[in-house]
């Protein structure tokens, strides 16, 4: 196995629902942070090997495999292929994770791994709408073995599973939003944001021929503990999550570019951080959002680490309860699990979040000092991502 590692890690803000960047076509998007690996390392993008984007709604703009298109639609070398992959929410963690296993099995040399998702235009579930008339996603044969939920369901068992309560919830869903703050407050994100310039459209919703700037993250909301618990459960009385405390629907796109040791040294180029194993697990589809926690055993065993081993855990904020079950399941330290907030906070585009995860943990390593981070997401269906970085 060839070392594997991560030169430059980059990302678009997070735009709010219907906000700065829901104007933006999807690969135009996409297109933003993969010009702008390129425009910061110096490096000649004709010699990635491949490429592999996320995407989770797969329709409309996102279709016709999105990574390819908004590789083109950048001016980047049309020799260079490109695949859209869907694992659900992880879908770009796991690209990354396809894109590392390719360089480190000596396919290629150098590859890219990004995500994208523009809810705003290209909402969740839109590719399994029943409009569409094609089938329904999940086929009869599939009741017959697993009950089928939802997140939101998956998300409330967990808690009643590890006895998390709405006290606890709304607690954790405060500390993303004052961590995200303090993040900006002190510039944190300054080496991993790409700004865009999004195209203003006119009551006729076409382009006006002027755009507007979107250099923030846009999920940041003042609130408190009182305000919490004012908000109304997403599932009957009893649920203990409101908006709050999940996920806030939002746009983003982001990208890593990775290569060997070898090739980042031949290149003069001083890597941020190095790949030190990847997973994908599968895990209760009933639950459903229970990965994290097994992604990160996964990890530990064929890592022979421990928990105290690693300074930085990027959790994906899907829902409050992913988190917290985490923790009670394996006992860490939540003040090392998403130091700038996550997904509660900033938001979840999907399919562009895990490469953003990725992004996001790899500078605050070199931020931080710290050694070693754990990626980990949970995903729709039952499944688990996770990737173990160490920094250079």
């Amino acid at each position: 196995m060839r070392e594997v590692v991560i030169v430059d890690a980059v990302r678009t803000p997070v735009g709010r629902r219907n906000g700065g960047l829901s104007t933006m076509h999807s690969a135009d998007l996409l297109g933003v942070p993969f010009r702008a690996l390129f425009d910061r390392t110096g490096v000649d993008p004709s010699i990635v090997g491949q490429v592999i984007g996320g995407c989770v709604s797969q329709i409309g703009m996102q279709g016709f495999n999105v990574a390819r298109t908004a590789w083109l639609a950048a001016g980047l070398p049309l020799e260079v292929a490109a695949t859209t992959v869907d694992a659900q929410c992880g879908s770009s963690q796991q690209a990354a994770d396809m894109a590392y296993a390719l360089i480190a099995s000596g396919v290629v040399d150098v590859a890219v791994a990004g995500g994208v998702e523009v809810m705003s235009k290209v909402p969740i579930g839109s590719n399994a709408a029943r409009s569409l008339d094609m089938g329904l996603p999940v086929p009869k044969s599939y009741f017959a073995r697993y009950e089928y939920t939802s997140q939101f369901e998956g998300a409330e068992r967990i808690a009643t599973k590890w006895g998390v309560t709405r006290a606890d919830t709304d607690a954790f869903g405060l500390q993303s939003q004052q961590r995200g703050a303090q993040a900006w407050a002190e510039d944190r994100f300054a080496t991993q944001i790409a700004e865009v310039d999004a195209p203003d459209l006119g009551e006729d919703g076409k382009p006006t021929g002027t755009t507007h700037r979107v250099s923030r993250d846009e999920g940041l909301r003042e609130t408190s503990l009182d305000v919490l618990g004012g908000l109304k459960p997403i599932m009957g009385d009893d649920g203990v999550h409101t908006a709050g405390s999940a996920s806030q629907i939002s746009d983003g796109a982001s990208a890593v570019l990775l290569m060997t040791a070898e090739k980042a040294a031949e290149l003069g180029l001083q890597p941020l951080a190095r790949i030190v194993d990847t997973c994908l697990v599968g895990v209760d589809p009933v639950l459903m959002l229970t990965g994290p926690i097994d992604a990160t055993r996964r990890l530990l065993e064929r890592s022979g680490l421990t928990l105290d081993d690693i300074d930085l855990f990027e959790i994906n904020e899907a829902f409050a309860s992913v988190v917290l079950a985490w923790q009670r399941e394996l006992g860490g330290d939540l003040d090392k699990v998403n130091p700038n907030g996550g997904a509660i906070a900033t938001g979840h585009p999907l399919g562009g979040t895990g490469t953003l995860l990725i992004t996001k943990a790899v500078h605050e390593l070199q931020r931080s000092g710290g050694k070693r981070a754990i990626v980990t997401m949970c995903c729709g269906g039952g499944l688990g991502t996770g990737t173990l970085i160490e920094r250079i």
